[in-house]
């Protein structure tokens, strides 16, 4: 994935802090997503300039987690926080097809 992407983070903060490291899942509005069964949409997409919404709908991307240190690139909480329950049970629900967690 190019650019900069939403990402949703998984791990608890006391471990980000702790080693820098976040894992989790990317985020993107990339259309062909729509057909993908490991991809959970979460609603349309909010750009990053001035807060424009956007007609593309949001997708996590459950197939893809991912770890990375966010202070060596600098990482920020998205400006529109955290997920609604719903839809994180979903994303939780859809990540363990793939990896067995309960």
């Amino acid at each position: 994935m190019r650019d900069v992407h939403p990402f949703l983070v998984l791990s608890l903060r006391i471990f980000n802090h702790k080693t820098s490291l976040v894992i989790g899942l990317p985020m993107t509005t990339t259309a062909y997503n729509a057909d993908n069964p490991f991809a959970v949409a979460v609603g349309p997409a909010k750009g990053h300039k001035a807060g424009q919404v956007s007609a593309a709908l949001s997708y996590v991307l459950c197939h893809q987690p991912k770890s990375f240190d966010w202070r060596l690139r600098g990482a920020k909480p998205h400006p529109l926080g955290k997920l609604p329950d719903v839809q994180f049970r979903s994303v939780c629900e859809c990540l363990n097809q793939i990896v067995r967690l309960a």
